[in-house]
């Protein structure tokens, strides 16, 4: 028996990822427009010094650190919809991982940029990316260094869509 009710509205609370009844759904974009959206995330992690040396000079002993976890954030963006369960799979047509070294602090800045030109935004996928790189410096570096700290992820900027264009403060 198939059901011919429309799709149910957002949540009194304005969450779109319930229905009017308070249950989780996948949110129906199939009426949205199709546009060119870009996002940007920003995340850090904090680290030894010793270890931020390792990380600059190549010679940690896994190999190249921020090569490896430009790959493994790229991947990560890729696979958001496998891992946020009510993300919709994207079809990306650019993703860019790009890291900052302060050596003062000491961090590792990764900014992460996902674009697609479809029905929904893409800052989980930017979001993702950035948090997935940021693991994988972890990963690399923790036989020297357990105590490093990811910290501040979050949206930079966001263009596109019907809500717009978004910078964070």
């Amino acid at each position: 028996m198939s059901d011919t009710s429309p799709p149910p509205s957002p949540s009194a609370s304005g969450l779109t990822h319930f229905d009017a009844e308070g249950q989780a759904h996948m949110v129906d974009v199939a009426a949205k427009a199709h546009t060119h959206r870009v996002a940007v995330a920003e995340g850090r992690i904090r680290m030894e010094p010793a270890t931020l040396d390792l990380i600059r000079s190549g010679s940690a002993k896994k190999g190249d650190v921020l090569g490896i976890a430009r790959i493994a954030g790229i991947q990560g963006a890729k696979r958001t919809a496998d891992l946020i369960p009510l993300c919709h799979p994207i079809a990306l047509t650019r993703v860019a991982v790009e890291f900052e070294i302060e050596a003062a602090a000491p961090v590792v800045i990764c900014r992460a940029t996902a674009e697609c030109t479809g029905q929904t935004g893409v800052e989980m996928e930017a979001l993702t990316a950035c948090s997935v790189a940021l693991l994988t410096i972890y990963d690399m570096c923790k036989a020297v260094d357990r105590g490093m700290t990811l910290e501040a992820v979050r949206l930079l900027e966001k263009r596109g869509g019907k809500s717009g264009h978004f910078i964070a403060n």
